[in-house]
């Protein structure tokens, strides 16, 4: 396992491909932040799980493989896949599970993969619009005769069978790093057609989603997922303890919240009560969903604030129905696709950007999550 080491020790990220992960599992990563870390998971903005201050990279590497969340030493930073949360149990236009199975042994059976960098990922939209407007490197949109092919978020006009999605996200990929020379991602290549000859993708990006699914989500097939945003993306390990206890098959979703699933009422209804709680957030009004921010002090060396801090007393004191997201350099870690962008100074914070919503999807129908409050 390839670590980093921040200001405040070492960082461990655990690959989640589609945000999934069992009751299991998490309970081991939480005893693992417990014991060797800063007793917190942090949620990503790819659907990963990151464990800070980590005191015994060995011991902590070695739990995680035995729990399965390490099949590959060789390509373990490259297995960056996010998919519709809720599909194949709420809605959408087909179950794309399979397909993030299949790329992600895909990627790992390519040795030339290895050599992606860390901040490459996929994208697989069951057609509901709801990841396909992220911005991914590579991705694809189900439609209702075919599969649209996206690069940095596009519709490429290039249209798929079902056979040829992983196959052509694989080759396409290998061909980024035949041609991307310093590009960390394909959005930094200077000419796409290196990529794609002979292909101009659409000018209009997918229109991004920017709230999770939350509350009770009654599932197609009568069983009830709740949907929970996680403040600020960090998970107490003992909240990540009693989300274990329940059982249930989890998806961390690229929003920084999490699905607890296939539970039937009583238990869902148990959940909702116990972690509301513990500060999870069910309310699509809530504050908490309008404001962000990247590790700022003492994690990061570059930072000039505590950033998390000052988001969360941002969130207590919010009036704004805007997105505010607060980082601590003009790096602008983990900055959403849209909303208010907001850099720490000696003076305080100056507004580096203010992106607003792009239009609607270039194909399909743009969509969201359903939501039903408690």
């Amino acid at each position: 396992m390839r670590v980093h080491q921040a200001a405040d020790g070492a960082l461990v990220r655990i690959r989640l491909p589609g945000g999934v992960l069992t009751a299991a599992q998490l309970a081991v990563l939480a005893r693992v932040a417990d014991r060797f870390g800063a007793a917190t998971l942090e949620l990503t903005a790819r659907g990963n799980l990151q464990i800070r201050r980590v005191d015994d990279t060995a011991a902590v590497a070695h739990a995680i493989d035995r729990a399965g969340l390490l099949p590959s030493a060789t390509h373990e930073r490259v297995r960056n896949i996010v998919a519709s949360p809720l599909s194949g149990r709420v809605g959408g236009r087909a179950d794309v599970r399979g397909w993030v199975r299949e790329l992600d042994a895909a990627i790992r059976a390519e040795p030339r993969l290895a050599a992606l960098p860390g901040r490459f990922w996929f994208s697989i939209d069951d057609g509901r619009a709801d990841v396909a407007g992220l911005g991914a490197d590579l991705g694809v949109h189900l439609l209702d005769d075919a599969v649209a092919l996206l690069v940095a978020g596009r519709d490429t006009g290039l249209r798929l069978s079902a056979t040829e999605v992983v196959p052509t996200l694989v080759e396409l990929a290998v061909r980024f790093l035949e041609v991307r020379e310093n590009a960390w991602r394909i959005s930094e290549l200077d000419d796409l057609s290196a990529l794609l000859p002979g292909v101009e993708p659409g000018a209009t990006p997918f229109r991004p989603v920017t709230t999770p699914p939350l509350g009770l989500l009654h599932q197609d097939d009568g069983r009830i997922a709740l949907g929970a945003a996680v403040p600020l993306g960090i998970l107490r390990s003992t909240v990540a303890q009693s989300l274990a206890t329940f059982d249930a098959p989890l998806v961390v979703t690229p929003w920084r919240s999490v699905l607890l699933c296939d539970l039937d009422e009583s238990r869902a209804g148990a959940a909702l009560r116990v972690l509301d709680a513990a500060g999870l957030v069910f309310d699509e009004t809530s504050a908490w969903l309008r404001v962000s921010a990247c590790t700022g002090s003492p994690g990061c060396a570059h930072s000039a604030a505590d950033v998390r801090a000052d988001a969360a007393a941002a969130a207590r004191t919010a009036d704004s129905t805007g997105h505010r997201h607060f980082v601590g350099c003009a790096r602008a870690c983990g900055s959403p696709p849209v909303g208010q962008v907001l850099v720490a100074t000696a003076e305080g914070y100056r507004l580096l950007r203010d992106a607003a919503l792009p239009g609607a999807a270039t194909s399909g129908t743009a969509g969201g999550h359903p939501q039903v409050k408690p």
